[in-house]
């Protein structure tokens, strides 16, 4: 199987904080990987790493077959990987229909007509600024944002936090259809349980260090290591 993207020995610092020790992972073209951990673990850290926001001072990371180590973030987004941030990072001054217009869109089936089609509320409030949108439907057009870049890659981080269970379900089902349409996923997220039911492979990250690597239906069915994802020390995922 083809490899979307690719991390190998990173070591990320923040001044003389070392947070990522280490950390390699791969994603698999046409699949949902998720990496899961506590709080704290250094799960954001890896996916800016990754999108050359906060460089690692080691290792190497691999796009589609390109060594992308280097790389300035533009030229990784201009490659075909779309990012989705914590904290939706939309413009709260710009309408809907103004936010969609920001991003520099690439060639591919992607368009405005069609992310309306595909979040029939981002339409309906079209004319509305970003600050007058509830947190699911700011996600929403967090999600639609990157998708205008025609991503062969989304990269996404905790699209869940904050909002209603009704909306988890929705954007959770929003992301497995991104699998359907052939765009390899990385999801970052806090809810172990909904997202293993999407995703094919699955990471554990902790303090710093992946614990834990292996098929995701194999981890959702460890009761106890699901329930140790709230709180777990390396110890437990490794012994």
């Amino acid at each position: 199987m083809s490899v979307a993207l690719a991390a190998e020995g990173l070591h990320t610092f923040y001044g003389k904080s070392h947070i990522l020790q280490g950390v390699g992972l791969e994603v698999a073209e046409g699949r949902i990987t998720v990496l899961l951990g506590r709080n704290g673990a250094g799960k954001t850290t890896t996916l800016r790493s990754l999108m050359g926001l906060t460089p690692a001072r080691e290792g190497r990371v691999t796009i589609f077959g390109a060594d992308a180590t280097h790389w300035p973030t533009f030229r990784i987004a201009a490659s075909g990987v779309g990012y989705v941030p914590e904290g939706r990072r939309i413009f709260a001054n710009l309408s809907v229909e103004e936010n969609l217009k920001v991003p520099l869109q690439r060639a591919g089936p992607w368009t405005i007509a069609r992310i309306y089609a595909l979040f029939p509320r981002l339409e309906e409030r079209k004319l509305n600024r970003g600050r007058q949108l509830s947190g699911g439907e700011q996600e929403m057009l967090s999600i639609a944002r990157a998708l205008l870049v025609n991503p062969r890659l989304l990269i996404l981080d905790e699209p869940s936090q904050g909002l209603a269970p009704l909306i988890v379900r929705e954007v959770f089902r929003i992301v497995a259809q991104m699998r359907d349409e052939g765009i390899s996923v990385l999801l970052v997220e806090q809810n172990a349980r909904m997202s293993l039911a999407i995703a094919d492979h699955a990471y554990v990250l902790d303090d710093g260090r992946i614990v834990y690597s292996g098929d995701a239906r194999t981890l959702a069915a460890d009761e106890a290591r699901v329930r140790a994802l709230t709180g777990a020390g390396v110890e437990e995922w490794t012994r």
